[in-house]
């Protein structure tokens, strides 16, 4: 299948996190840098092979925004956030469990909503930070996950990233941002991922 412009120009946005500054601004580039190729008789072809890979015209353009790493701070704060809106869902069930079934039923309905809020908590934080590289945590902390060159993570960055909740030795990984240059976690370091303050949009 024949690759066209917009098809191009909408690969090299996904590549970026969404809260990359100039979006609108680099597509109407992109556009008119096409379009001005297109008009001179170029075939559309040898334009976009000109250009390179989608995902490395993204890389150029993340090259230009500066990455500052998050603060230790605003990342513990947002995680408790993240953490809070599983139990916010789930505790109120299992109280429910216990009204309708009696003290007996309590502790099977505490360890459910824990055991529910974990899973939750895990599978959230993963298809969260994916599609746009932030939980709500991060969007109120003004922070968000990216890779090391600042693109976009994939699906496989984000679930690397969070084994460490999954298997329940997340303390331990976190401790690695206490050595690090760019506060990176163990797993973060493996995921080649890293959490930055969010770009303001120009």
């Amino acid at each position: 299948m024949t690759m066209t412009a917009d098809d191009y120009i909408r690969n090299v946005l996904n590549a970026m996190p969404a809260a990359t500054p100039r979006r609108a601004q680099i597509a109407a580039e992109l556009r008119g840098h096409i379009a001005e190729r297109l008009e001179s008789g170029q075939p559309l072809e040898t334009i976009l092979r000109g250009l390179g890979a989608p995902a490395q015209l993204a890389a150029s353009y993340l090259s230009e925004v500066p990455l500052v790493s998050a603060g230790l701070g605003s990342r513990s704060a947002a995680k408790l956030v993240d953490a809070c809106l599983p139990l916010a869902v789930t505790i109120p069930i299992a109280v429910v469990g216990w009204l309708v079934w009696g003290n007996a039923f309590f502790p099977f309905a505490l360890a459910i909503a824990l055991a529910g809020a974990w899973l939750v908590f895990w599978i959230y934080t993963v298809v969260a930070e994916w599609q746009s590289g932030r939980t709500i945590g991060k969007r109120l902390f003004g922070i968000i996950v990216v890779r090391e060159d600042g693109a976009r993570i994939s699906g496989g960055q984000a679930v690397v990233r969070q084994l460490p909740v999954l298997c329940q030795f997340y303390w331990i990984d976190v401790l690695f941002a206490l050595f690090t240059e760019r506060r990176q976690r163990a797993f973060e370091l493996l995921s080649k991922t890293r959490v930055v303050v969010a770009p303001r949009p120009e």
